[in-house]
């Protein structure tokens, strides 16, 4: 590794595991102290205690993220113990599919609270610390569903291209105080809860959709969030990147 984040200080929502743990375990491996944020402490604290393991600097935080005091409290943790948030990178979600006539208004509110309510309340509480310090990076986990529709996704769709909405906005309001923000947005990652929602059949058509032939890990995603992260991407906000394969734009 490269140091590139030596010096930063980075908050991880749903870091426990998948693409939340692959980020962290990267942002620590160059050098960043690493707040890993999940919604039960036992997953929070195993997960941090297993990325410090290797010699990185990690600090466990819990709580549901759609609750804006959970985000407020890490983050004004984390500066008070080390004076600055450089990244925060807003991956947490529940998800669950399923046909229009399914949706309930708890899964409606369930889902549209951790996918978007948690996006809202970490920029908000993030771009004021990061000011403080120079500047930084908000790095919000989308999907390539934000631009397909799918079946049984409504709401899922729906969310994440509010996450776009949102990355665009807070970029031109944030700005002029040298805070960037910017969207990933990841097609088919192999993580425990695509597994959990994705059915054989289903995952071999996305497969054979894919031009690059296969389907994503979660080390994908977190290279992209390296690169937003660091000083390569220093003139780069309001942007989304696609991390699918070539998926999206494929007609096959």
């Amino acid at each position: 590794m490269s140091g590139q984040l030596e010096g930063k200080v980075a908050l991880v929502t749903g870091a426990a595991q998948g693409i939340g743990r692959a980020i962290a375990e990267r942002f620590a491996a160059e050098g960043a102290i690493v707040g890993m944020l999940d919604l039960k402490p036992e997953r929070a604290q195993a997960a941090a205690a297993e990325v410090a393991a290797g010699g990185a600097r990690t600090l466990a935080f819990a709580g549901n993220v759609a609750d804006r005091a959970t985000l407020a409290d890490a983050v004004a943790a984390l500066e008070a113990r080390h004076g600055r948030l450089d990244v925060l990178v807003s991956n947490a979600i529940w998800v669950r599919y399923g046909p229009l006539e399914g949706i309930t208004p708890d899964m409606l509110r369930r889902m549209t609270a951790t996918g978007f309510d948690s996006v809202v309340w970490g920029i908000q509480c993030a771009a004021p610390v990061m000011a403080r310090s120079g500047g930084g990076s908000i790095i919000n986990i989308a999907s390539a569903a934000a631009f397909l529709g799918m079946p049984n996704a409504m709401i899922y769709a729906g969310v994440k291209a509010g996450v776009l909405g949102l990355t665009r906005a807070a970029a031109v309001e944030l700005g002029p105080q040298r805070v960037r923000v910017n969207a990933i947005c990841p097609g088919s990652i192999q993580t425990e809860g695509v597994r959990i929602n994705l059915d054989a059949a289903t995952a071999a058509k996305r497969l054979a959709r894919t031009p690059l032939g296969r389907l994503g890990e979660a080390d994908d995603v977190a290279s992209a969030a390296l690169f937003l992260a660091g000083a390569q991407s220093s003139w780069m906000t309001g942007e989304s990147i696609l991390v699918d394969g070539g998926a999206t734009h494929a007609v096959l």
